[in-house]
């Protein structure tokens, strides 16, 4: 099965981060105030959201040890936003842990994981999930975990939101978007899907109005989702996020309710 969009949209960000290139492209959170979705409990908030979607779960603290190939194509999927062997994030986030804990337990599949990096194979990885789950007990793999998400994915997604001019629903949904399709430029990934969308309605910040630009977009995401088979269920916008909007909760707040390939969630 050939590898979906993400694993080239993953690529060339991971690509910007080690070249030092990253700020030209998606401005840093870090500086920001812990504002919007960046703010502690709303963070939270969003990491449960898309559990909800990637682990049939509100636990995403509980998906630390998770690791299975789902048969998308991108090899194992893994932890607690989906690293995947075969899309690069997977083998920075181990980088990552044996830069900081040289004898970890999955130090040894580094030579597997950068022969398998950009495909859907698993050769050399057989006793990869037994690792996983052993390094996903220690405090150091979790927070390499947390960090990578935080670099990759949740900072550059929220940054390029308020840039935007979008509240905290609509951070979110860029969010959730650059976790399922990747953050590069093509027209599967966040970037083209943002292009799209703006084709369609201004952002906030270029004059238009917030609830327009975001259904806009979520039109653009539904139609990136369903080009590819994996992501044809589009309830997680339809069901959720629309939810949301139609709704006009732009600050996300609580209670929340909604639904996901079937089930039903709901946060007090």
């Amino acid at each position: 099965m050939p590898l979906l969009s993400r694993t080239a949209a993953r690529r060339t960000l991971l690509a910007a981060l080690g070249a030092g290139v990253l700020s030209t492209q998606w401005p840093s959170a870090e500086a920001a105030d812990a504002t919007g979705l960046a703010a502690p409990a709303k963070k939270d908030l969003a990491m449960r959201l898309v559990s909800s979607a990637e682990n049939s779960s509100l636990d995403w603290k509980a998906q630390y040890t998770y690791i299975e190939d789902i048969g998308d194509g991108r090899g194992y999927t893994a932890g607690i936003i989906g690293f995947c062997s075969g899309t690069s994030d997977m083998l920075a986030l181990v980088e990552l842990y044996t830069e900081r804990v040289s004898g970890n337990p999955l130090v040894s599949y580094l030579p597997a994981l950068r022969a398998v990096d950009g495909t859907d194979s698993l050769a050399g990885l057989s006793g990869f999930p037994a690792a996983w789950r052993k390094a996903a007990k220690t405090s150091a793999f979790r927070k390499a975990q947390r960090d990578e998400r935080d670099r990759v994915y949740f900072d550059p997604a929220v940054a390029r939101a308020k840039k935007d001019g979008l509240g905290t629903l609509g951070q979110f949904v860029y969010y959730d978007a650059m976790v399922m399709h990747g953050p590069g430029t093509d027209s599967l990934s966040f970037g083209g899907i943002r292009a799209r969308a703006r084709k369609n309605a201004d952002t906030p910040t270029d004059g238009g109005g917030e609830t327009a630009y975001l259904n806009a977009f979520l039109n653009a995401r539904v139609w990136a989702m369903k080009q590819e088979a994996a992501h044809s269920d589009v309830s997680r916008v339809e069901t959720a996020q629309r939810v949301f909007l139609k709704a006009g909760n732009l600050d996300l707040d609580t209670p929340l309710t909604w639904q996901v390939y079937g089930d039903s969630y709901e946060i007090d």
